[in-house]
């Protein structure tokens, strides 16, 4: 027979280190909530898009279709169109807005000013707090045809003018510029937040053994936030096909949208423009699980290349 005072010894020496950090325990129970109730709870919707969705009958009464509505978007001429748009914009942003933070890292770390190194990081992360709505209205005035500074600039040149925010060939070039100068200042914090964590020895052997500037970041730096580097492109290729919806929508008009007619746009004018709710959420998993196959095939590729990687 089992001793109680034993057991309850024993249970009490494992809750013993929780016991201690309660406090810290306590300051992840906001964000689990927050987590719960706006990432998990609403995935019981997930299933109006194997259903004809009727308000009057609520989700579980709904009639089960099957997979009606994904073979009406697989099999839809547009749908074709709306992939390449969304993976277009998703793998310029990769290909050049991935590496320019990783390299605006490692030169800013190599100034040896204090002061000046402060003031240019707050310059270059200052843009990404400014708030969509407001971006799109700037890129409106900078690249009006009467009147923008970009016309009136390329205007001295005999060139233009341009009317770029109505056209379907420059959407994605000034839908991708605009991201990496909001973007490229916040997105290298967390590089010079790696970097300040490389051991100065390494770079004083590197010295020792006659290394220039040049080679001790490529030998040095590159290598010691690694890492880092694998982690950030997983997550970002995990998101390949999720454009984000505001400021494509907001720079979309009728001349554009050939370009400028994605998924995440697409979604929001069927569900919400349309009425049609289990199309929308159809397309939407679509896209959930193209984005998780993605990202357990780069982080499968990175764990065979190198030992980082997410699990």
């Amino acid at each position: 027979m089992r001793n109680p005072a034993v057991s309850d010894g024993s249970l009490r020496e494992r809750l013993r280190p929780y016991a201690r950090n309660v406090d810290l325990y306590l300051f992840v129970v906001p964000a689990l909530v927050y987590l719960f109730l706006y990432c998990y709870l609403p995935m019981y919707g997930i299933q109006i898009a194997f259903k004809d969705f009727r308000i009057g009958m609520g989700i579980w009464d709904s009639p089960w279709v099957g997979l009606k509505h994904f073979e009406k978007f697989l099999g839809n001429s547009t749908s074709r169109q709306l992939i390449w748009n969304t993976l277009r914009l998703s793998l310029m942003t990769l290909v050049f807005g991935f590496p320019l933070p990783i390299v605006f890292a490692l030169l800013l770390n190599e100034v040896r000013y204090p002061r000046f190194k402060k003031v240019v990081q707050t310059v270059s992360y200052a843009p990404h707090f400014i708030s969509t709505v407001v971006l799109v209205s700037m890129l409106s005035l900078f690249l009006d045809s009467n009147n923008g500074i970009v016309n009136k600039l390329i205007g001295l040149f005999g060139i233009g003018p341009y009317n770029f925010m109505s056209s379907s060939a420059w959407f994605p070039n000034i839908y991708v510029i605009s991201d990496i100068w909001q973007n490229l200042g916040w997105n290298a914090v967390i590089y010079i937040s790696a970097l300040a964590g490389v051991d100065i020895e390494l770079h004083e052997a590197a010295k020792i053994d006659g290394a220039n500037r040049l080679q001790r970041i490529c030998h040095v730096d590159i290598p010691s936030i690694f890492p880092t580097i694998a982690i950030m492109l997983i997550l970002q290729t995990g998101n390949l096909m999720t454009v984000g919806f505001e400021k494509a929508y907001l720079m979309q008009n009728a001349l554009n949208t050939g370009t400028s007619e994605i998924i995440s746009t697409y979604v929001y004018k069927m569900g919400l423009l349309y009425n049609q709710y289990s199309y929308s959420t159809a397309i939407n998993l679509f896209n959930s699980v193209v984005n998780c196959i993605l990202l357990v095939t780069v982080n499968g590729i990175v764990r065979r290349l190198s030992d980082s990687g997410l699990w």
